[in-house]
């Protein structure tokens, strides 16, 4: 019975996709069609007999699912959980962050231009009443404004509702109301999460016009710290690469080519010195890469901490939301204050982080690092060569690691993609979208309604099993945090799907003038960690304070 009834569903799926009517008889030649773009080599001429009337019926419930609208936000009953085991959780349930910057930091605004200060700079500040909420806000506004035609990392000004945020953060600190460190700071936002009032694009043509009548998650945190919203930025349309519905967003430090993406926008205008921090989400590189490529620090957390509530949904189980800023120290203030549990995310992990100011290395604190890789010929491998002696020098002792082999289960992320926007394939609004090539969201939903669905279970439980190995291999080197290059390893593929954080930093420049980039990548909601190892380093090499000309 098992054998007859598994790709029943598989070969339904196949009949109803190539169009067939659910009138029309099928066939067994239709079955065997179906079964050979499926792979299943498994079926013999009785065998397909008798399936057909089980697969006609099952042709027909599809089409009837197909005519089901489901909103974007509504997640699958199955909930993804990086945790195996109760011990990887935080001991408390406590989220808090420092109510200040350290009293000993002094701010020299004549020698540090405004757009250029960490967001502990621009704190201290408006702390100590060396500038105004409504005054940086203003400047940061003007600063959007003349450099967006060149970049294109804007989608919509949030100019009322900013402008009326940070007059109430001036009067409430007049009234000797501090709200903490982002009182008064303004930022932008990726224009996948929603603020009331204002469009919520996705960075798609069909959606150019939609509102969303909530404030995300994120942006309902970050209000509550006293964080001023300015900008809804750019992203590559449905959060893929940096080509949205009005241009393609551009790097500050060579405005021909693409900031990369899909957190293109907010890795553009950090880099630009357009806004002190911003928001972006990563389902498979979209912190890491416009980070690497902008030169901003970017700091994607354990899956499950930060709320994705308001938030477009891509891939239920693997969209993460997480900041983009100049400095490790800032990306960890940032998360404190975003990383409240919430239960409106389905998918959402009650988990404490007391985010504390990073402090110097200990002497003999271990880190790990990918020795096969690292140790061989790879681009970038001179800037990361840096990296592992800037570290040794800080005192870490570095511990050889090798990851566990990464099966090929990618298709994970296609087919929760085409069913969060099915009903985009099946209007054929997915035309309108910008690009129209093999690599792109309309070729990739449509290719992914050819995936069985044994093997989308099947590809899950694989996943499990890379999150056994990635535990083993930290467990027993006994690591919280590894250095890994950005990109030319299988870490970033790897970790996304087993959940991991990482935050990548810049550390030196290409031959094309451009920013490189190094990750250090920590066990389950370890952020405390990867975040004081990146700015041991950035005390170390200070590439968080060169900024591309003209800005």
């Amino acid at each position: 019975m098992l054998k007859r009834t598994l790709p029943l569903l598989a070969i339904a799926l196949i009949c109803f996709a190539t169009g067939m009517a659910v009138n029309d008889e099928l066939t067994k030649a239709d079955l065997f069609a179906a079964a050979r773009v499926l792979g299943l080599d498994f079926l013999d001429d009785d065998e397909v007999e008798l399936m057909l009337e089980d697969v006609q019926e099952q042709t027909a419930t599809l089409e009837k699912l197909g005519e089901i609208s489901i909103d974007n936000g509504v997640s699958p009953a199955l909930a993804f959980n990086p945790v195996l085991r109760p011990d990887q959780l935080p001991a408390s349930n406590t989220v808090s962050a420092p109510a200040a910057a350290p009293d000993v930091l002094t701010v020299n605004a004549t020698t540090t231009p405004l757009q250029w200060m960490t967001v502990k700079q621009l704190g201290t500040l408006i702390k100590g009443g060396d500038i105004t909420s409504r005054q940086l806000t203003e400047f940061f506004l003007k600063r959007l404004k003349e450099h967006d035609p060149t970049l294109h990392c804007v989608i919509t000004l949030t100019e009322e509702r900013a402008l009326a945020q940070a007059d109430k953060m001036d009067a409430e600190l007049a009234a000797g109301k501090y709200r903490g460190p982002l009182h008064g700071i303004p930022y932008g936002a990726k224009d996948l999460l929603a603020a009331k009032g204002y469009k919520t694009t996705w960075g798609a043509k069909p959606y150019r016009d939609q509102t969303i009548d909530v404030d995300a998650a994120v942006i309902e945190q970050l209000d509550e710290a006293g964080a001023v919203l300015v900008a809804k930025l750019t992203l590559g349309a449905l959060a893929w690469g940096d080509v949205w519905y009005g241009e393609m967003t551009r790097n500050p430090w060579d405005p021909t080519k693409g900031s990369s993406g899909s957190s293109a926008g907010s890795a553009s205008a950090v880099a630009a010195g357009l806004v002190p921090f911003a928001i972006g989400t990563e389902t498979l590189g979209s912190i890491v890469s416009p980070s690497t490529v902008c030169g901003t620090t970017g700091l994607r957390p354990t899956f499950g901490r930060v709320s994705r509530y308001g938030a477009m949904a891509l891939s239920w189980s693997m969209d993460k939301v997480g900041p983009i800023t100049r400095t490790a120290e800032d990306a960890g203030l940032v998360l404190a204050h975003m990383a409240h549990y919430d239960p409106r995310d389905a998918h959402a992990i009650e988990a404490g982080f007391q985010y504390r100011w990073p402090t110097e290395a200990a002497r003999g604190k271990r880190i790990g690092y990918l020795k096969s890789v690292m140790d061989g010929d790879y681009p970038f491998h001179e800037q990361d060569s840096t990296v592992l002696a800037a570290l040794r020098g800080r005192g870490y002792e570095l511990v050889p690691i090798e990851l566990p082999e990464a099966p090929d289960i990618s298709f994970i992320l296609s087919v929760e993609a085409a069913a969060a926007f099915d009903a985009l394939t099946r209007s054929n609004q997915d035309d309108e979208l910008t690009r129209q090539v093999r690599r792109a969201w309309p070729n990739t939903f449509r290719t992914a309604h050819f995936v069985p669905a044994v093997a989308y279970v099947q590809a899950n439980r694989l996943r499990r099993q890379l999150m056994e190995d990635m535990d083993k291999v930290l467990t027993e080197a006994d690591v919280d945090v590894y250095v890994n290059p950005s990109w030319h390893s299988s870490s970033l593929f790897i970790t996304n799907m087993t959940g991991h954080p990482c935050i990548s930093v810049p550390n030196g420049m290409n031959a094309e003038g451009t920013p490189t980039s190094v990750t250090f990548t920590g066990k389950l909601f370890h952020e405390q960690a990867i975040v004081d190892v990146a700015h041991a380093y950035q005390m170390a090499s200070e590439w968080e304070e060169v900024h591309p000309e003209g800005f």
